[in-house]
């Protein structure tokens, strides 16, 4: 089933719209919350395209500015809040995401088919340098939920992408200690005349 074409596809602005079904905020405060919440390795987060982002759903009528605020001598900051249209649109957005897979193209899987050029000693040392760097984000992951939901600073359903994500880094892991050590005992062999 193909999915319609979305007048904003950007999954920043699926989290601009989900920040603002919990209460009105300025972009800041937006940028800090997913900081917090460890979901900047959800979303790309930069002050830019947030700004970007956030203008773009007011001109399509999804949010709307509900006050203008300062604080001392900083600069003023715009506070926004979800239009009707912007809570339609959340919750179909969210709803079609869900349910249809769509293709993605991970640059991983696309290095993964080219493994053999590396040959098995150097494919064995990449896999192994990655499965670090998968252990460590792994811990990363962990502590994240430890010290949000943990701590009951934020429910558990606000931060449910982390546990996704973390099955999906430790599936990730097993495949790819599973290979370094099947490179390893020889067991997975490169063809005659391959990469050595």
């Amino acid at each position: 089933m193909k999915m319609p074409k979305r007048k904003i596809s950007n999954t920043l602005a699926l989290a601009v719209l989900g920040l603002l079904q919990e209460r009105d905020m300025h972009p800041y405060e937006m940028a800090v919350t997913l900081r917090e919440r460890s979901k900047d390795g959800s979303f790309k987060v930069n002050s830019g395209s947030l700004y970007d982002t956030v203008e773009s759903l007011v001109r399509l009528g999804w949010i709307e500015p509900v006050e203008t605020m300062r604080d001392g001598r900083r600069p003023e900051r715009t506070v926004y809040g979800l239009t009707d249209a912007g809570r339609r649109e959340f919750v179909v957005w969210v709803d079609e995401l869900i349910r249809v897979p769509v293709a993605e193209f991970p640059k991983f899987v696309a290095a993964v088919s080219y493994l053999g050029a590396l040959g098995p000693d150097g494919a064995a040392d990449a896999l192994a340098e990655r499965a670090g760097h998968l252990e460590r984000r792994i811990e990363e992951g962990r502590a994240a939920l430890a010290a949000t939901v943990g701590a009951g600073q934020v429910p558990r359903l606000f931060m449910i992408e982390v546990e996704y994500a973390l099955h999906a880094l430790a599936a990730e892991l097993a495949w790819t200690q599973g290979i370094r050590d099947e490179i390893r005992a020889g067991s997975l062999t490169w063809p005659a005349g391959g990469a050595r």
